[in-house]
């Protein structure tokens, strides 16, 4: 069962279970998978789907940081609530360790020597770490690496 079919499956669940919150916070990914489906006119395969659910996240989590500074604790916490139920369908996050690990073999395989060569070295993480690790992260550590 690829990606979108499990998304339409919990959204029958949740549908059956008379879970609104769930069952908005899913209708709202398929709309945003719909919409990049119909904008590019192709069928979204599991890693695009990834996409679209990391962008998503990013939204939450900036909207996140907004409310809480505006003190809307309960905008807020509905935001936390879609970031877990979009957290559901990521990939399994690798571990600092496993990421650093990455990041130092393609620094190898690109032959970065400096600063000048991260976006090699990012392009050639991006597809391998792309939706199982923070970029912005992993960037920050591409950049301490070839720096120092």
């Amino acid at each position: 069962m690829n990606l979108t079919q499990q998304i339409s499956e919990d959204m029958k669940t949740a549908m059956r279970a008379a879970d609104t919150k769930r069952r908005d916070a899913i209708r709202l990914l398929q709309a945003a998978i719909k919409q990049r489906e119909v904008d590019e006119r192709i069928q979204l395969d599991d890693a695009a789907v990834v996409g679209v659910i990391e962008k998503m996240l990013k939204q939450r989590r900036d909207s996140i940081v907004q409310f809480e500074a505006a003190h809307r604790h309960d905008l807020a916490d509905a935001e936390k609530y879609e970031v877990s139920v979009l957290q559901a369908y990521m990939p399994q996050a690798l571990s600092d360790a496993e990421i650093e690990e990455a990041v130092s073999e393609a620094i190898s395989i690109a032959g970065a020597k400096g600063q000048q060569d991260m976006g090699r070295v990012m392009a050639q993480l991006k597809s391998s770490l792309s939706g199982r690790a923070d970029m912005g992260k992993v960037s920050s550590l591409v950049k301490t690496k070839l720096i120092g």
